[in-house]
């Protein structure tokens, strides 16, 4: 599997890691407005770390389908708050941004220093991406969207998303390997343009992608293939969650993006001593 650095420091994936969602947004489809005081955000990422996660994922815009459009500004501004107060309790805390603006991600860099680009259209809402990133160095999470997150959920369609998924890689990998850049994850975007049963056959095909050779995250953390399948609501769906989390490491899964970190952390032990237990080694993507 490729090696991801950021600055000077190198991503270990001889064991899966577990990326913690802090969300600055006041309409996010879990828990949205839970964390826009200072005191409630600094909580949360106590929280995040306490628990164990390796990342923290810092979302400032809502990708939920039919979310309201933030302007550049706004986004920036809820970023930087956030970013640096990770940075002032964490300093040595992995720290992404979910954005896919590439002047948004600039910023950040310029100001607060390297952090993972978490990017939900894979480069196709911001042409200015991958040349931004290409430039920085800085990892950058591709991730597969159909549509935009204000259309992604009016009937997609696909003859077959295990294999147009990976098309979209192939041809957005090399498109930035011609560009000298290699710091790449893939994350097939569960629930971006796709209907359940779309996310479910993506799931079954995840290991699929591992002969990309490049670390693989999965985000499927409360999710509406969740609840809609079982009942309930996103609040539901913390049990579903960890099964689906649990099938995603056996399939080669390296990132799990999840607002439960505790849980995650547990399954990823739990699955490590499984694959060790096996005297076999932990799967790479």
């Amino acid at each position: 599997m490729k090696s991801i650095r950021l600055g000077e420091r190198e991503m270990d994936f001889s064991r899966p890691m577990v990326m913690g969602i802090l969300n600055v947004t006041p309409d996010s489809f879990y828990d949205g407005g839970e964390y826009l005081s200072e005191v409630r955000l600094i909580e949360r990422i106590h929280q995040i770390m306490e628990e164990g996660a390796s990342i923290i994922d810092v979302g400032a815009y809502s990708t939920r389908p039919g979310a309201t459009v933030v302007d550049e500004k706004e986004e920036l501004g809820r970023l930087s708050w956030a970013v640096e107060l990770v940075r002032k309790y964490y300093p040595e805390c992995w720290v992404s941004i979910d954005t896919y603006r590439a002047k948004v991600a600039e910023e950040i860099v310029t100001c607060l220093g390297p952090v993972m680009i978490n990017d939900i259209s894979g480069g196709t809402m911001d042409e200015g991406m991958f040349e931004y990133v290409a430039k920085a160095g800085v990892p950058y999470v591709m991730m597969h969207i159909q549509g935009t997150p204000q259309t992604m959920q009016q009937n997609p369609v696909y003859e077959d998303v295990v294999k147009e998924v990976r098309d979209f890689f192939a041809e957005r990998i090399a498109r930035l390997n011609a560009m000298g850049f290699d710091q790449i994850l893939l994350d097939p975007g569960f629930g971006f343009g796709k209907t359940l049963e779309h996310n479910y056959q993506l799931m079954n095909g995840l290991d699929s992608y591992s002969d990309l050779d490049y670390p693989l995250l999965v985000g499927i953390s409360r999710k509406s293939m969740i609840y809609k399948l079982l009942g309930g609501t996103p609040a539901d769906a913390l049990n579903g969650t960890t099964v689906l989390n649990t099938m995603a490491l056996m399939k080669g899964a390296s990132i799990l993006r999840v607002h439960d970190v505790k849980e995650a952390v547990e399954a990823v032990r739990m699955y490590s001593q499984l694959i060790a237990g096996a005297g076999c080694h932990l799967k790479e993507s």
